[in-house]
């Protein structure tokens, strides 16, 4: 996919987003994701059920998917009804068990069972996408990348970070925002303060660091 048209922010608005991640950084000195994992593969296949569920699901599922089918090799070759079966609760069940066993075929057959450290080739997995590709890259190997969710895509708006409303384009616009070295540390800390604080129907506005900085004009009352 080519990259969105170049966007070049001016100094004060990334002097606000350096503000806006140290705080978050100060909030959140470790941040990594909620998915339990042993390796890439596992990391990889685990991000592909989390969409649309809770991490914690996640977690109570993929290990029996991990115990059944240990490799991609096994479960390339797996009975789809027998993996729908396990993923289920995860919702849209039928759908998350044609991509894991998709992507589990790419490895197996491209990539010898080995999961590729970079974003072009991970893109190219049946059922990988840049937001996928970037949580593995940046967990596992520290790689610079942004993996925008529904979390950093709401937070990012409300602070006027954004206005974009598509992914890709606001993966583009953090990057511009802050420096390469910084971009694995992002997505994480944006994510966790869109579960904890900002809300996406009663964000916590009274209780919010960053609120002296928001542009979101609705502002919740203490309850």
């Amino acid at each position: 996919m080519p990259a969105p048209p170049e966007y070049n922010p001016t100094a004060d608005e990334k002097r606000n987003a350096r503000v806006l991640l140290n705080r978050l950084k100060k909030r959140y000195p470790a941040m990594h994701t909620a998915l339990d994992y042993e390796d890439a593969w596992q990391l990889l296949v685990a991000t592909v059920l989390s969409a649309q569920t809770t991490d914690e699901n996640v977690n109570r599922v993929a290990p029996e998917v991990f115990s059944r089918w240990k490799t991609p090799e096994a479960l390339a070759g797996a009975n789809p009804e027998d993996v729908e079966q396990v993923v289920f609760s995860t919702g849209f069940y039928r759908q998350k068990t044609k991509s894991i066993i998709s992507l589990a075929a790419d490895l197996t057959e491209r990539y010898d069972g080995f999961v590729p450290d970079s974003l072009e080739e991970l893109v190219t997995l049946r059922g990988v996408g840049r937001k996928t590709a970037s949580v593995v890259l940046a967990e596992v190997w520290d790689k610079p990348a942004i993996a925008v969710d529904t979390h950093v895509k709401r937070v990012t708006n409300r602070l006027g970070l954004t206005r974009e409303s598509d992914p890709v384009k606001i993966e583009f616009e953090l990057r511009s925002l802050h420096p390469e070295s910084l971009w694995s540390g992002i997505s994480m800390r944006y994510i966790q303060f869109g579960r904890d604080v900002c809300d996406a129907r009663k964000p916590h506005c009274w209780e919010c660091p960053l609120a002296d900085r928001c542009a979101y004009p609705v502002k919740t009352p203490p309850p």
